[in-house]
């Protein structure tokens, strides 16, 4: 669905990527994972189109991906940016409606919203605050649900988890493996290693812009490499 062939991306002088590849299967969750500064939201950021590759190819659905940021959410990859970045001084509604507007299907935008407080009941109550007085895992919960509205086929999350509490991270990825159900494949970027490959059908570990391991999330928990450098886990 999703190819990335040896991408180099650069900042100033920096070589930030480097001849990076993967692949993202239709209906699946792909994780990147990898310390704080890897290249995961790098990479998102290239996908999304916000940043421009050096070198290399994407490819989306057998066709090259388009470098314009409003083109790439018009193919159907959207993404749902680290530390959230809601329209503060907008309400709820306000932010769900600036996912959706690209579309023109103004019936179906209000049958989604309408989905979409039934995923996340919390926002019901809050449809009408400011987005910037919600809590961190209510405005997370918004980021994901603005990028929806958009009706993705690939949902990008960067970071979801970053600077939640334990227990609305959990929330979290269980409305990741929501969304999956309901169709829509996701590609997670995520410095928590342990929760990204619990819930990933396939992952790649990121290390200074270059792909280092791959394969299955499950096998991946159990890799000595990834226990011992992102879980904590000494052998």
């Amino acid at each position: 669905m999703l190819k990335v062939e040896n991408v180099n991306v650069f900042y100033d002088q920096i070589h930030a990527l480097r001849n990076v590849s993967l692949e993202v299967q239709p209906g699946k969750i792909v994780s990147l994972v990898g310390a704080n500064g890897a290249g995961k939201s790098t990479l998102m950021l290239t996908l999304a189109g916000v940043l421009k590759a050096k070198s290399g190819m994407i490819t989306y659905e057998d066709r090259i991906l388009p470098t314009e940021a409003h083109l790439v959410v018009g193919q159907g990859i959207c993404l749902v940016p680290e530390r959230r970045r809601l329209y503060a001084n907008l309400t709820v509604k306000e932010n769900l409606l600036m996912g959706a507007y690209l579309r023109r299907d103004k019936k179906e935008i209000q049958i989604d919203m309408e989905k979409l407080m039934d995923l996340f009941p919390i926002m019901r109550e809050r449809i009408a605050q400011y987005a910037g007085t919600l809590s961190g895992g209510e405005q997370q919960m918004v980021a994901i649900a603005r990028g929806l509205m958009s009706k993705p086929k690939i949902l990008l999350l960067d970071e979801p988890s970053l600077g939640l509490a334990p227990l609305i991270i959990q929330q979290v990825f269980q409305t990741i493996l929501e969304v999956k159900a309901q169709g829509t494949t996701i590609l997670l970027a995520e410095q928590n290693a342990y929760q990204a490959l619990e819930i990933s059908d396939y992952a790649y570990v990121l290390e200074t812009g270059q792909v280092i391991l791959e394969g299955p999330g499950q096998e991946l928990l159990v890799d000595p490499l990834v226990q011992k450098a992102y879980l904590g886990i000494k052998h």
